[in-house]
Formats: C-alpha cells, structure tokens, sequence
C-alpha cells in the first residue's frame, strides 16, 4: 500500500481531506533493478510539517503529481542492483534513505517513492546505514530535524558555549533536535511553547528554562513575555532566537535581545499560508518584521532555509552529518519520537501534526516492528 496525493489544495487540510488515498502498491521486482539501485521494504517514515504542505503546494518544492509524501524514511534492504557490492549495501541491512536524492523533495526519478509506501526504491548513494542503536521510529526522524537544527544554530548562528538561545516551537520536531543540539553546544537555553504538558516534556529532554507565551487577553496573539526572558538572563536579554514560529512571537522575540544578538529565521508555522495555495507561486501575506527595532538592537537578522542552501552548496552538508551521527553513536542525542501511526491511519496522523498535538517526532509505520 501507499499514500498519493492527486492533486494541490487550497490547504494542507483540505489536501488531507479530499486529495489523499491510499493505493495498492505491487512489489517492484528486484530481477528488474538497475545496476546500483537498492529496494526497500519501508519500515517507518517521518511525519513532518514540510509533508503537510506539501499537499497544497505551498512549499518551495513541488512534486509531480500524483505524488507519495513522506520526505524521510528506513526500512530494511530486500535487493540489490548487479553492481551493488556487499560491502557497501547487503540484503537484511537497515538503512536511512537520504531525503536529498530520493523521495518528494528531490528531483529525478526517485523522486516517485516517498515514504508512505510499503516499497521503495533509491539509487545507491542514497543509502545511509545509521547507528543500530536507533530504533526505526528514531531512525526516521534524525536528518530532517537535527540537520535543520545544527544548520540554523551552528553553521548561521555560530552558537558558542555559554551564550543564552531563546528557542521557539521547541515542542516541536526541529526545536526539540534544536533544544538537544543548543545543549550538547554548552548554552543556555529558554524554550517557548503554548501548552505547559509540552513545556514540562521539554524541559526533561534539556531545556533550562521554558516559558508559555499562550495569550492571556482576546486582543493578544501571543503574550508578553520579555520581562520572564530578561529576567533569565539578568537583564541583558538572549544571544540568539531561533524562532520557527514566525508572527506575533518575532516582534516580541525582538525585544528580548542583546545588541548585536542573532535571530534566525526558521519557519512560519504560527502563519503557514504566507504563500497561495494549490500550487500557485507569490506571498501574499508574508510576515513582516519592524525594521526600527532591527536597527536600535544592532541585529544579525538570518533566514536559514537549510534544504535550499545544501542544494546550492552541497560542501556545507559533510560536516553536520559528520558530527550528528557522531552525537547520535556517543549518546548524546537521541530523537524524540511521541507519536506512531499505522499507515492506515495517515489521515489522523496529519490532522495531529496540522494541531499541535505531536509532541517532537512522529513516525508512520509501515509494518508493525518498528
């Protein structure tokens, strides 16, 4: 079985609700491979944001269509192309496919196997054998996140041990892999959040302080909340933001700052139809930030779109993987996965993560031995 969108909506939702199905898929046959191509059984899949928008058409990379979501997906190796040596890949390895060069978000023909799908196939340099230590679930849910995180906090926000990171949605999937990341770095790290459950898992997996900024009045979109951060920070206000929620939160994120800090752009999720829906190019309603109190704090404002500055600058990536997978062996970091869904009930899945009520990473898995 896998999942295909047919067509883009209007909005992730409505792509969820009236363009998603769930189809039979045979199994490719393996006698059929090309010489360095590899098939999968799927074991789990990634459930991110990026695949929620993508059912609309409203991220900067559009599929064909019809497509199968599921940008990060392991599973377990059941053929190999004629020139697929076994020292390189063998039947029976577990194995993480990189979402680069296989599956919607890249280019070519891998592009077709997504990871909502009980079979895939990806081209050899695709293949990335990940720490046993991983469970499926974990597995599927490392890259995506830990790169996005290490990419926006190391390589653009030159996080230094010591300095003090105002973290934003950090009960989500990239900022709890920024919440571990901000840590294994030696800082400091104030994490916000809507919902004092989340906040309290948050804090267990490292974060030093969090704050609700949950309205308190109907005229307020997020409360205020500079006082609590200078208060942290004695009165100085943080290093660096790395804020993935966008907003009414950036404004006041901009507040909470030390002259000459760094704010990292990371996402718009508090306003995720900045762009036109189905497929349609152009923003609308962009987020807008006031420039005045960019310039009075002596700002380094930084958009840090991971995915689109690796495909312009693949010599960025070696590092970051070097280093993840180096943590992940070590201990030191470990994806936290909340939520599994059995592919049958990817519709539920995506309507959790569209609502907030994921918790870190959530797996869609494919067979029952994740």
């Amino acid at each position: 079985m896998k999942v295909e969108i047919s067509q883009f909506a209007e909005t992730p939702m409505e792509g969820v609700e009236q363009y998603l199905s769930i189809v039979p898929q045979e199994k490719p046959d393996a006698a059929l491979l090309e010489d360095e191509e590899v098939l999968i059984e799927i074991r789990s899949s990634a459930l991110g944001w990026v695949d929620l928008m993508m059912t609309s058409g409203q991220y900067q990379h559009q599929p064909k269509l019809p497509f199968t979501p599921g940008l990060e997906y392991v599973g377990v190796v059941i053929g190999t192309g004629r020139a697929v040596s076994e020292d390189r890949v063998k039947i029976g390895d577990h194995v993480l496919v990189d979402g680069f060069i296989a599956g919607p978000r890249s280019s070519g023909k891998y592009q077709q196997y997504g990871g909502f799908a009980s079979y895939a196939i990806a081209s050899l340099e695709a293949i990335i054998h990940y720490p046993d230590r991983l469970t499926f679930d974990q597995a599927c849910n490392l890259l995506g996140s830990y790169e996005t995180a290490y990419y926006c906090l190391v390589t653009r926000g030159k996080l230094q041990a010591g300095e003090t990171v105002l973290i934003h949605g950090a009960s989500g999937a990239t900022g709890m892999a920024a919440v571990h990341i901000a840590k294994l770095l030696g800082a400091t790290v104030i994490a916000t959040g809507r919902n004092d459950e989340k906040l309290a898992i948050v804090k267990a997996q490292g974060a030093d302080h969090v704050i609700n900024t949950s309205p308190e009045t109907a005229d307020e979109k997020v409360r205020k909340f500079r006082k609590e951060v200078k208060a942290l920070t004695n009165d100085e206000g943080v290093d660096v933001v790395y804020d993935g929620v966008g907003g009414a939160i950036s404004e006041e994120s901009l507040r909470c700052v030390k002259f000459g800090a760094r704010f990292l752009i990371v996402g718009w999720a508090s306003t995720p139809f900045v762009a036109k829906g189905k497929g349609k190019r152009g923003a609308p309603n962009a987020n807008r930030l006031p420039t005045n109190l960019m310039l009075i704090k002596g700002l380094q404002v930084l958009g840090c779109p991971m995915v689109i500055a690796t495909q312009k600058n693949p010599g960025i990536r070696a590092q970051r993987i070097k280093d993840i997978f180096e943590w992940v062996e070590q201990g030191k970091i470990t994806p936290f996965v909340s939520s599994v869904y059995p592919l049958r009930d990817i519709q539920e899945a995506m309507r959790a993560k569209w609502n907030g009520k994921i918790i870190g990473g959530a797996a869609v898995r494919i067979s029952d031995d994740g």
